[in-house]
């Protein structure tokens, strides 16, 4: 349910502009509102690690978490906005469902344990490709800047598979039992380069009007999300963790029939059924959730972690 939660707000967010267009306009530069989103999830994650008297990482893992806020976050906008303007929407969200297919070819080699079922998940998760070029016609690149665009995207879709397994996979080497710590300095390092994108970006003029909207938004959508992601990666596998970037676009074709009623092509009704039956098959197929034995002797083998005590 978290995870279908998480796909739900992903796609709020994706239809924003669209369907919301008082929230669509924002007050704040982009990498502005990036950066304001990561302090205020920082802040707030670490209070509550405070409050609970809870320990943060330090040393190796203190870094590791601070990679991870920079290959899930950072990098991948950093990428989206280099292809902005020579790929369209819609070729960047087809290119992105291949990050479930990345995610289950690495989840062996970075997560440590070999996952149940992964031909499945890897069949499942191809499927939902499949259903997505269904629906989403791909247009080739006609230029060299188009090209450099497109593996862009790969490389950011390869780099979030990538950082997605490292990330659960420390999230079970941690010695406590919450992923808050590590969402507060995983955020702190996004939004402290996302800042300094700010700082060096051309200024612009904020429209002051767009702000109340832009905050309500960012505490009702932007920060729960955030939340969800980081609570999961304790929950599920590297590979379900992927799985909005399936979902959302699922959700948002959905969303977009149940406002606008049009009777979709046969080409459409094929799509969605692989989508669909690919994404369910990633998120509901008992398989892939990683255990707290699969995981142990990646203490031994890493980083010198404390064993966690058995579960009462």
């Amino acid at each position: 349910m978290g995870l279908l939660l998480l796909s739900a707000l992903w796609t709020a967010a994706s239809l924003r502009t669209e369907r919301f267009p008082a929230f669509g306009t924002d007050g704040l530069p982009p990498a502005l509102r990036q950066a304001v989103l990561f302090f205020v999830f920082a802040a707030v994650a670490g209070s509550i690690s405070l409050a609970r008297c809870i320990e943060f990482p330090r040393g190796r893992y203190a870094w590791a978490c601070a990679g991870i806020g920079f290959g899930l976050f950072v990098v991948p906008a950093a990428l989206v906005a280099f292809a902005q303007g020579w790929l369209p929407t819609l070729d960047r969200v087809a290119l992105f469902s291949l990050t479930p297919v990345f995610a289950v070819v690495l989840e062996p080699y970075l997560q440590g344990s070999e996952p149940r079922h992964g031909r499945a998940a890897l069949a499942g998760a191809l499927a939902a490709v499949a259903g997505i070029l269904l629906l989403l016609p791909f247009d080739l690149p006609g230029s060299f800047r188009a090209v450099a665009a497109l593996c862009g995207l790969l490389a950011a879709a390869l780099g979030i598979a990538a950082t997605n397994c490292l990330a659960v996979r420390l999230a079970h080497d941690l010695s406590v039992r919450s992923t808050l710590p590590m969402a507060a300095q995983a955020s702190t390092a996004a939004g402290a380069c996302f800042a300094a994108a700010a700082a060096l970006a051309p200024h612009s003029a904020w429209r002051w009007s767009a702000l109340p909207f832009q905050f309500f938004w960012l505490f009702v959508i932007d920060v729960p999300a955030l939340f969800l992601l980081f609570w999961l990666m304790r929950r599920m596998a590297a590979s379900r963790m992927t799985a909005p970037f399936l979902l959302a676009p699922l959700f948002a074709i959905l969303a977009g029939l149940a406002l606008e009623p049009s009777l979709p092509p046969l080409r459409g009704w094929l799509g969605m059924a692989l989508l669909a039956g690919g994404a369910g098959w990633l998120v509901f197929a008992p398989a892939e959730t990683p255990e707290a034995q699969d995981l142990e002797p990646l203490n031994s083998i890493t980083m010198d972690s404390p064993r966690r005590p058995p579960p009462c």
